[in-house]
Formats: structure tokens, sequence, C-alpha cells
């Protein structure tokens, strides 16, 4: 059985409900997980507002500003954890930006500054949580993270984040050999499109989404639930084997060659 109980958990990247980090968060929730959630920070504190209304239901025992090109935020994020937790046993890593104009176009196009953000808050984010979270996953832990096929095939109006998933993919790949030692698993979940905040800034996602629901051997997209259901296995002792992989949630789309 799927027991999350006695566990603490951090999910990053929650906007709103629609979100793949709030189904997340649901379904860590419902497993019995103590979640502490951080939020974006914005001057007029409008992103606090919005994402502790839509936690309040999930009673959060930490919530927590946390802004990854922020090194001072990191620290007391995970100094906040050490003194109100003591351990650390999940990490939900669901961040990623690309400026728009570096998401169409030329790929040759792309400016040193877009990549290199696009870089930073997508890829090397992962590290720098994973590296703040490592001494507090005192009995082992999961870190699972987000991606999508555009790190492995070239996808319409994803460009520069494309580069940035391989990034992640790979990343997710030494991080399991770093520390798995310490029996620390490291996963990353490959979800097929779905309507969210962060995916309406990718052209054409209705045509991707309806050309899914054609071609995807189940005939239809997945749910923010449904990628909540992946994590919480995986986040659980159902998964104490599984490390370093990509594990598709997309109704079967990435099998098929046409």
């Amino acid at each position: 059985m799927l027991d999350l109980t006695g566990k603490n958990a951090l999910v990053t990247g929650i906007a709103n409900n629609r979100s793949i980090a709030w189904g997340i968060a649901q379904q860590l929730h419902k497993a019995g997980a103590n979640l502490g959630i951080t939020y974006l920070p914005d001057e007029r504190g409008r992103m606090e507002t919005k994402v502790a209304d839509l936690v309040a239901p999930l009673n959060p025992s930490l919530f927590l500003p946390c802004d990854v090109q922020n090194e001072a935020q990191i620290q007391s994020t995970f100094q906040a954890i050490a003194e109100k937790w003591e351990k650390l046993d999940i990490l939900i890593h669901c961040l990623a930006f690309a400026n728009k104009d570096d998401l169409s176009g030329d790929i040759s196009g792309t400016s040193r500054s877009g990549y290199a953000k696009a870089l930073d808050i997508s890829a090397y984010s992962l590290l720098q949580l994973s590296g703040a979270a490592k001494p507090l996953m005192t009995a082992g832990g999961s870190i699972v993270t987000l991606t999508y096929l555009g790190g492995v095939r070239v996808i319409p109006n994803y460009n520069v984040m494309g580069i940035a998933k391989a990034a992640l993919e790979m990343s997710v790949r030494y991080l399991a050999s770093e520390m798995g030692p310490q029996n620390i698993r490291v996963n990353a979940i490959s979800a097929g499109p779905i309507r969210t905040l962060a995916s309406s800034a990718v052209g054409g996602i209705l045509d991707m989404i309806h050309h899914v629901e054609q071609v995807a051997p189940l005939r239809r997209t997945v749910t923010q639930t449904e990628v909540g259901n992946t994590a919480a296995f995986l986040c659980s002792d159902l998964a104490s084997g599984i490390t370093g992989q990509v594990i598709y949630v997309d109704a079967g789309y990435e099998i098929m060659g046409m």
C-alpha cells in the first residue's frame, strides 16, 4: 500500500490549480505526507496570497518564499526545514522558465542571456536544491523532477526549453549516481502536454494536445492527478528500487513513430 505517513515533503513550483506541482502536492497529502510548499515571491505579494489560499486545505506545516535565482532564499528555505522538521524525505522539483521569444523562431537565434536563464532556472536549480536537500535526507529520500519529450525529440515552439530539459534529464542520472549510496533516489516524470500556466507560453499547445489525443495509444492526454499519482509512487517505498529513471506519463505517446 502506498503510504507516506511520517514523510516530510517539500513541493516547489505551484502557481495555480492547473499546475502539475499542485496535482503532485494533492496526491502526496492524500498519501499522508507532511507538506512544505514554496512559492515564487513577487513585489506585490500576489503569488504568496494566491498559492497560500490554494494549498490551505493541505495544511502545509511550512510555507516559504523561494526564488531559485536567489541563493539567500534557498539557504533560508532549507534552514527553516532543518529547524522545523530536522529531516527531509521528499523533494519535488517543478521549476522551469524560458523567455517567450526564445521558444520560437530559429534555435540559432537564441540570445546568450535567454539560454543562460533557461538552463539556470530549469536545470541548474535541480542541482542546487538537491545539494541543499542532501544533508537533510538522513534516512534516505526521493527527489522527483518534471521533464518533457522535448528534451529528447524536436518539438515545435519548444527550442531552448528542450535543451534545458535534456540537461535536466542528464542531471537526474548524475545525481542518482552521486546520492544512491545515501539511499536517496532521483527520478524524472516526463508528462504529456497538459494545459498549465507554463505550457500556455508554448505556441500551439492546444494543437499539440489534440494531436496527442489522436495518436497516443490511450487516445487522450493525461491529468495532473495521474502525474501526481506517479510522483507519490516514486516517493514511496513501493519504488525503492527505482532511481535515475525518466518515467513517461503521457498516455503512451512517446512510443509512437508516427
